[in-house]
């Protein structure tokens, strides 16, 4: 599971809402799940830039089968409450150093996470997703699940 923002025009009211301090610009968030094995897209959730990436996955109602594992970037920290079998990298303590064990788990758990950032990749090659969405923003999320339909329909085509 991961986020990928889209920039859009600056909206004539409402600004703080779409206004994302990690991009510096105003945006709207896509929330991605994939199935690791296959690749393909299961699951879409859409938020304004302002929303945390934990908040989007709150606000979206997805919830996980207690056996499944799910993978997470930092922006999840806190995601064990609500699904036990859920891994995100360990953060460096204030004022001091990851162990060497820990570093090695963060890097085992990015080699597993990559293939989350291969979607958004592919998913970025649209120019909907990473030119500056111009249309009105209650159609974004249809938009997106025909995108999300064309990638898989792609990947069954590759396969």
């Amino acid at each position: 599971m991961d986020v990928t923002e889209t920039p859009i025009e600056r909206p004539k009211r409402r600004q703080k809402w779409f206004y994302s301090g990690k991009k510096k610009r105003h945006t709207l968030k896509t929330q991605v799940v994939i199935d690791r094995h296959s690749g393909k897209i299961i699951c879409t959730f859409f938020g304004n830039g302002k929303q945390h990436d934990f908040a989007l996955f709150k606000a979206s109602g997805i919830r996980f089968h207690p056996s499944t594992e799910s993978l997470q970037d930092n922006g999840y920290q806190g995601i064990s409450e609500y699904h036990y079998n859920s891994y995100v990298p360990k953060k460096k303590p204030k004022n001091g150093e990851l162990s060497a064990l820990e570093k090695e788990y963060n890097c085992e758990l990015a080699k597993e996470r990559i293939g989350i950032e291969h979607v958004n990749r592919r998913l970025k090659i649209f120019k909907v997703f990473s030119e500056r969405y111009r249309n009105r923003r209650k159609r974004y999320g249809l938009r997106s699940n025909l995108l999300a339909a064309i990638y898989n329909y792609e990947l069954d085509l590759a396969s």
